[in-house]
């Protein structure tokens, strides 16, 4: 497993609204990049059976991480919000790099979000059936955002949670099989 650490371009005391204001996808690719990288080097790792996830931020940048690399297998994305917002100067949104994902995606939203919305999601899902990528989404009713925040009774949602993990894992278990027993 490897897991960029996205923030590093500004100081670690600069506020989160600085990281959000500033976020750039640019260089957010930089960081997939090497960390993919990274890991295919590492001893036991079967390169071509590698997939990406992400919650909230990090699903938009799931999201943006298969649509930039086509070595990714597999792609998960809870509730990640932002995916139709240009980041950046010069940057698309996320959302209009939908043809460039050459993996399946597997997604999992709360209909009582607002960031993605229920439309939201609905546009998300548009755009990949129009880019001819293979996706399925998965939809909770009583679950918003964060509904696998078990640390937060406000938003976890255990039968939702639970729901997406299993499908989840057989997703990325389904996807990544292979012939190598690295």
């Amino acid at each position: 497993m490897a897991v960029p650490f996205i923030f590093h371009w500004w100081p670690k005391s600069a506020e989160m609204q600085q990281k959000r204001d500033e976020f750039r996808d640019d260089w957010t690719t930089l960081d997939l990049k090497a960390a993919h990288d990274l890991l295919a080097k590492q001893p036991g790792v079967d390169a071509s059976r590698i997939g990406i996830l992400g919650h909230c931020w990090g699903g938009r940048v799931a999201w943006l991480g298969a649509a930039s690399d086509p070595r990714y297998k597999a792609c998960a994305v809870f509730y990640g919000g932002r995916v139709k917002l240009p980041l950046g100067p010069g940057t698309p949104p996320a959302i209009a790099l939908a043809g460039n994902i050459r993996c399946p995606l597997i997604g999992f939203f709360g209909n009582d979000d607002t960031n993605p919305s229920p439309a939201d999601v609905d546009d998300y899902e548009r755009a990949l059936a129009d880019a001819g990528v293979e996706h399925q989404f998965h939809r909770y009713d009583g679950a918003g955002h964060a509904f696998q925040s078990f640390d937060n009774p406000e938003r976890y949602r255990p039968e939702a949670s639970e729901d997406a993990w299993e499908k989840a894992l057989a997703f990325f278990a389904g996807e990544l099989k292979g012939s190598h027993t690295t």
